[in-house]
């Protein structure tokens, strides 16, 4: 029996959601609607200015956001990262443990990661990001005997650029594929394929079972639009999802025990739309929760797009409660 039914590993970010005037933005030289990544000297700045700001936080990552989705499908879910001995790493270990994720977390001196999100009046979002204590995760923080117990591991594509943290993913991939576990990458940006597209063609088509790439992503990975790039994708990946907003996801399915191939139109479920943050995320919480219990993809598909559209028509990224009886009454019908 294994202990997770995913395993997660990614940058270790607390998101702060603060609304500021456009001036306020001008003052900080972050020019609206963009993301920056920013130095500890320039972070400490913002800080600084931001103090007396009202504030949401709440952990965040790409991955963990992933993990938390599947812990609030009814999945055990874990996950590995770095913080600091800092406030907001208390904040975030904290927070996963709410969630029932069990956390690997480990721990450095430098402050623990930051994504600050600017909303000015119109709704815009801006985007300040300094990855602080998540950069020093490295091969040596790897917890073996965590991805071993593990049904899947999933690994945000952002983790897999910097040299010490690909080394690291690298391990932990080869740890996940010598014991039978799953490996799930989202590519997570058209500009991080586009620099480092070969690495990403070598990891698919070596390591990963499961791949998640929206419209702009899949087109960067293979050049090509919606059916046609899922086609090429799954050359590479048994499970192969194309997330297109609001014209919903195609998955292709490779399935080895009948050796057959299967395409899903999944529609979204239509809400209104309030941030649509995290809602990639949660939607691979969707997908992976399936195949670690067992639930047939087409199944998957819509329990993917049902918790995607619960979070789109929240604030925050992520659901703050379980949403598990709703989702056995999809897999029961």
């Amino acid at each position: 029996m294994t202990q997770y039914d995913i395993i997660g590993l990614g940058n270790a970010l607390l998101d702060l959601t603060i609304a500021v005037q456009e001036s306020f933005l001008e003052s900080i030289d972050l020019v609206k609607g963009t993301m920056t990544l920013v130095d500890e000297e320039r972070y400490t700045r913002i800080l600084t200015k931001i103090r007396e700001l009202p504030s949401e936080k709440s952990s965040g990552g790409s991955s963990s956001n992933t993990i938390k989705g599947v812990s609030i499908l009814g999945g055990k879910g874990a996950f590995m990262g770095m913080i600091g001995h800092d406030s907001y790493g208390k904040k975030y270990e904290d927070e996963l443990n709410g969630f029932n994720v069990k956390t690997f977390l480990s721990k450095t001196n430098k402050n623990t990661g930051t994504a600050i999100t600017f909303i000015t009046s119109d709704g815009e979002r801006t985007f300040a990001t300094y990855l602080g204590a998540s950069i020093e995760f490295a091969y040596k923080n790897i917890e073996e005997d965590a991805i071993k117990n593990s049904k899947i591991i999933h690994i945000e594509g952002f983790f897999l650029e910097p040299p010490q943290h690909r080394k690291a993913a690298l391990q932990a991939m080869t740890i996940a594929k010598n014991n039978g576990v799953k490996i799930s990458v989202d590519l997570s940006d058209p500009h991080l394929i586009n620099r480092n597209k070969e690495f990403f063609k070598e990891v698919l088509q070596n390591y990963v079972d499961i791949v998640f790439v929206n419209e702009h992503e899949a087109k960067a990975f293979t050049g090509c639009e919606e059916e046609d790039a899922v086609n090429i994708l799954s050359e590479y990946c048994d499970v192969s999802i194309v997330k297109l907003g609001s014209k919903g996801s195609i998955i292709k399915h490779h399935d080895r025990v009948t050796n057959t191939q299967t395409v899903h139109n999944v529609p979204i479920q239509k809400v209104k739309v309030v941030n649509t943050n995290g809602a990639g995320d949660s939607y691979a919480a969707g997908i992976i929760y399936c195949i670690a219990n067992d639930i047939p993809m087409q199944k998957a598909g819509k329990i993917a797009s049902y918790i995607s559209s619960r979070v789109v028509s929240i604030p925050e990224a992520t659901l703050s409660h379980s949403i598990a009886d709703e989702v056995k009454k999809i897999v029961d019908e």
